[in-house]
């Protein structure tokens, strides 16, 4: 599956094939890349991101496809973009902000509350392997924003 680059990508460098927590792994893998990609200004960085998500469908759709599973475990590139949608205009790239961004999103990508779960289980093909990350990014985003604003100022 690795020498395919489609499937490269979509099992996240081949970080989806850990036998332990493949979707963490994969979150984890998105952490340098997301140092990269917050070297840019907010505008550029929400054009990769959403560039991210369309490619996105399409290379998760293809490995799901090949892989004849829908949603396989080791498909994570949604983890990434889930990730950097998490990330954006996060106010300081510190250690801190990284973790928080990295237990917010796994938090909610496990969980899954409404209206996650409800995509993850009706909507099929890339777009639905990829909108519950989407959905779960929101999430954590939200989470980041509201710390900052009201708490975590600090960090």
């Amino acid at each position: 599956m690795l020498s395919n680059p489609i499937h490269f990508l979509s099992l996240g460098f081949g970080s989806g094939l850990s036998p332990y927590a493949p979707g963490t792994m994969g979150t984890l893998v998105a952490i340098p890349l997301y140092l990269l990609l917050s070297q840019l200004e907010l505008v550029p960085y929400l054009i990769v991101v959403a560039a991210g998500f369309f490619i996105g469908v399409f290379l998760c759709h293809k490995t799901s496809k090949a892989l004849g599973v829908h949603d396989h475990s080791g498909i994570v590139w949604d983890e990434f973009i889930g990730y950097w949608i998490t990330m954006i205009a996060i106010p300081a790239v510190t250690w801190q902000w990284i973790l928080a961004g990295f237990l917010l999103f796994r938090f909610f990508d496990i969980v899954k509350p409404w209206p996650v779960k409800l995509a993850d289980k009706r909507i099929t093909g890339g777009f639905g392997i990829m909108i519950d990350d989407l959905l779960a990014g929101l999430y954590a985003f939200a989470c980041l924003q509201i710390s900052w604003l009201f708490w975590l100022k600090e960090l």
